[in-house]
């Protein structure tokens, strides 16, 4: 005798049960399933949950479980089921549980957003950074930026040396070639320079308008105006404040990178931001900008910047060794050697030191002398 309309709907079984999680508490609950028009999860005295099985996705799992997210329940709740005729019978009516799994749309989504991001800091980095630079290092505080230059001092101190080269005579001529080149420079008193004891051949400028010479390039100078052209290119970087714009650049570029490949804490730009003062790394513009300077300082003196050339020629040569060379971070090219020969001219001007003065700053770092 035929009993009526029959549901054609799987009915739940005894066994057709799950772990579930209902993402408000973190108790564990035995829950009974139905596969109905919905899922149905029921438990004795609770009001059964339903879950439409379009809105079913697959969440990370260990091996022999299937565990489930709904996008329709709270965030946290999750259901776990163990048997494989259940996880089955499921995964047959949820044609959307692996849609933001790996291999889904979902990833492509992640791999277009992260192609978009990584490009942006790209642009950020070459046009963005160099526009912040250029506006911020003229809001920096000067008292600030010797601070920055206390620091880079103990720096160097600590790599090449802590000896200051002051011998007597060879002080005063020193004094004198760099007084020279300030007034030149139109620089104020606030100019800290000194030579160092080591025999690596480099020059370089702090933050806040300290400029070291190393004995190195000292002892291969032929002549005052070949250390004069070369100090003359280091007051330029200060009169520009290229080591404190190149701070910034360098810092912010070293943490939108950091970024990108995942430090978020930003560690590495402090650790390369601090490098950057020592090595005093700057870029081609700026670098062709205190050329220009040196040039400029020379021709008022009325000495050639040519010698410049020549001493940095020498020391590099047209394959120099760059390491810890004077071209490690003021980088030389045939096409700069050119260019100050073609600012040579006669002299004009009264030699910036004599040839006695001359001798005793070659010797300023040898006390016996």
């Amino acid at each position: 005798m035929d009993s009526g309309p029959q549901d054609v709907s799987a009915p739940s079984r005894p066994d057709a049960s799950a772990i579930y999680f209902d993402g408000k508490s973190s108790r564990r609950r035995l829950v009974t399933l139905a596969f109905k028009d919905q899922l149905e999860l029921s438990e004795p005295s609770e009001t059964a949950t339903t879950w439409p099985y379009a809105d079913i996705r697959r969440a990370d799992s260990p091996p022999g479980t299937l565990r489930l997210t709904c996008l329709t329940a709270p965030a946290l709740a999750r259901l776990e089921i163990r048997d494989a005729a259940v996880a089955a019978e499921l995964i047959s009516r949820c044609n959307r549980l692996d849609e933001n799994a790996p291999g889904g749309r979902g990833v492509a989504h992640i791999i277009g957003w992260s192609l978009a991001a990584a490009v942006s800091i790209v642009v950020v980095v070459l046009f963005g950074l160099p526009l912040a630079a250029d506006r911020l290092t003229p809001l920096v505080p000067q008292v600030f930026e010797r601070r920055l230059g206390d620091v880079a001092d103990g720096q160097v101190k600590a790599i090449f040396g802590k000896k200051v080269c002051d011998h007597g005579a060879g002080q005063l001529a020193f004094a004198k070639l760099v007084n020279a080149l300030r007034v030149s420079a139109g620089l104020d008193t606030s100019i800290q320079t000194a030579v160092l004891a080591t025999p690596i051949p480099n020059a370089f400028a702090l933050p806040g308008g300290k400029v070291y010479l190393f004995d190195g390039l000292l002892a291969k100078a032929e002549n005052p105006d070949e250390i004069a052209g070369v100090l003359a290119h280091e007051l330029g970087h200060v009169k520009h404040r290229d080591n404190m714009r190149g701070l910034i650049y360098n810092g912010g570029t070293s943490f939108l990178i950091g970024l990108l490949f995942g430090d978020i804490t930003g560690s590495s730009a402090i650790i390369f931001a601090s490098r950057s003062i020592v090595t005093a790394s700057y870029t081609r513009e700026a670098e062709q900008n205190a050329d220009t300077f040196s040039i400029d300082v020379m021709h008022r003196l009325g000495r050639s910047p040519k010698p410049m050339g020549e001493l940095l020629f020498r020391v590099t040569g047209k394959q120099g060794d760059k390491s810890l060379s004077i071209l490690a971070s003021h980088p030389l090219t045939e096409d700069r050697l050119k260019r100050m020969s073609d600012e040579d001219r006669p002299p004009s001007g009264p030699p910036l030191l004599t040839a006695e003065e001359w001798s005793s700053l070659k010797a300023i770092c040898d006390p016996n002398k």
